[in-house]
């Protein structure tokens, strides 16, 4: 980024600047409504059950919402309903034909799948509003429990979220970067200074020795880099394009590259196994071991730390890496098919239905990969706190996250720095162009 721009030139963007400020201020409201408690919520249950459950899964509520779910805030479901629904639409995108063919009508097309996609939301939000409301009268948590208190909390937490989802399209629109996985971003952020006191704390209290507390310093060091070297890591196969006539002219044959990631699904399957396998902990966690027979037993198999909750994790995780790379992130019908009306072919591979199977063969070596290596980094904070018993939420789909919209807002900024750049370049080409521009001497 720094050998692209300069702050000189930095300050001279202004429509950049604004932009910058326009998301800082909506971040801002968003870090301000995680403050706002939910009306009929007994604070001082809720604070000293926070307490005790700060180590456990809910740290790790906590740590994806902002700290909205520790204070009971009107923004405690987060933006995770959102998430869901997006990644349930497009799912059924691939696989429903009708939304398939409203994909591919533009514009106006787009706007029916976001409404849907709204529609989805508002339903998951209330579905995770009622049990959380259930669960929080199971906890004793609810100052006046009753019909009111669950109307209040549905209500409330539905149209959280649904403002969440508003001013994330605001901020794709008129701020930098994309604004959905920015204000994920930024709650798991403003949650770093609390964990890491609490991590320390470990240290000064001699529950955690200096050896672990710097080998897991180095360890997180180690994730992170690993992840941006595998978050940019390519597979560049070699496009070919014949010499072809346009016309009275004759254009030569060139060569390009088909960029494919190492992990072309991103973040999409971390969070979705996250957000599925943290939902029964959660309604557990709130209704103080009040479960019935059927919760506790999925409880103790699939609690966060066990075997078969680890083995499962892992499975969603490589599952969802195939299944939306293949159907969403990267058709390889449709690229073979592009391939061929454009002219392109894979040296060697005969155009259509050979360049599909090519890419197919391709595209899932390097999913092994990449599911492979996904899967590594989100069990890595499950294994460590299980086994050492750090109570942080180091590492796994925070880090994902972190370090992608790290990367896609950098790389955001360049483009519009890049922009303006250019732009001034032109316009100075054109002023000494008309400087240069003289009048000649009148014709007799």
């Amino acid at each position: 980024m720094a050998a692209n721009m300069s702050w000189s030139a930095f300050g001279k963007a202004t429509e950049l600047r604004q932009r910058i400020l326009f998301t800082i201020g909506l971040l801002m409201v968003y870090r301000l409504g995680t403050y706002i408690p939910v009306p009929g919520i007994d604070g001082n249950a809720l604070r000293n059950f926070m307490d005790q459950a700060s180590t456990g899964i809910g740290g790790m509520l906590n740590m994806f919402t902002g700290g909205a779910i520790s204070r009971m805030g009107i923004f405690a479901l987060g933006i995770m309903p959102y998430i869901s629904a997006s990644i349930i639409i497009q799912l059924m995108t691939a696989m429903v034909p009708q939304l398939e063919q409203l994909k591919k009508e533009g514009e106006q097309g787009r706007k029916k799948i976001n409404q849907y996609t709204r529609y989805g939301t508002v339903f998951l939000a209330t579905f995770q509003a009622l049990a959380l409301a259930a669960s929080l009268e199971a906890g004793n948590l609810a100052s006046d429990p009753g019909l009111f208190f669950t109307a209040s909390t549905v209500i409330t937490l539905v149209g959280g979220t649904m403002f969440l989802m508003w001013l994330g399209e605001q901020i794709t629109q008129r701020g930098i970067g994309n604004g959905i996985s920015l204000i994920i971003f930024v709650g798991i952020v403003a949650e770093l200074p609390r964990g890491l006191a609490q991590f320390f704390a470990s240290g000064r209290s001699g529950a955690l020795s200096p050896g672990v507390i710097i080998g897991v310093i180095v360890m997180v060091a180690v994730v992170i880099t690993f992840v941006v070297f595998m978050e940019r890591a390519l597979r560049k196969i070699h496009i070919q394009y014949p010499r072809r006539q346009v016309g009275m002219k004759i254009y030569d044959g060139g060569s390009s590259h088909l960029p494919i990631k190492v992990n072309p699904a991103g973040v999409i399957p971390a969070i979705f196994a996250s957000s599925l396998l943290l939902l029964p902990t959660t309604l557990a966690t709130f209704s103080s071991g009040q479960t019935g027979p059927v919760m506790s037993t999925i409880l103790a198999y699939f609690g966060p730390g066990q075997p078969l909750y680890l083995i499962f994790f892992a499975a969603m995780v490589v599952f969802f890496t195939f299944f939306y790379t293949y159907n969403v992130s990267f058709k390889t019908d449709e690229v073979a098919e592009n391939l061929k009306n454009q002219n392109g072919f894979v040296p060697g591979i005969r155009p259509g239905k050979k360049t599909e199977e090519y890419l197919d063969y391709v595209v899932t070596r390097i999913l092994v990969l990449g599911s492979a290596y996904l899967a590594a980094v989100v069990l890595f904070p499950e294994i460590l706190r299980t086994q050492m018993g750090v109570p942080f939420f180091f590492g796994g789909t925070s880090v994902l996250i972190v370090v992608s919209v790290t990367m896609d807002t950098i790389n955001q900024v360049q483009s519009h720095m890049l922009a303006h750049q250019y732009e001034g370049l032109i316009e100075k080409s054109q002023l000494r162009g008309k400087k240069r521009r003289k009048k000649g001497p009148a014709r007799r």
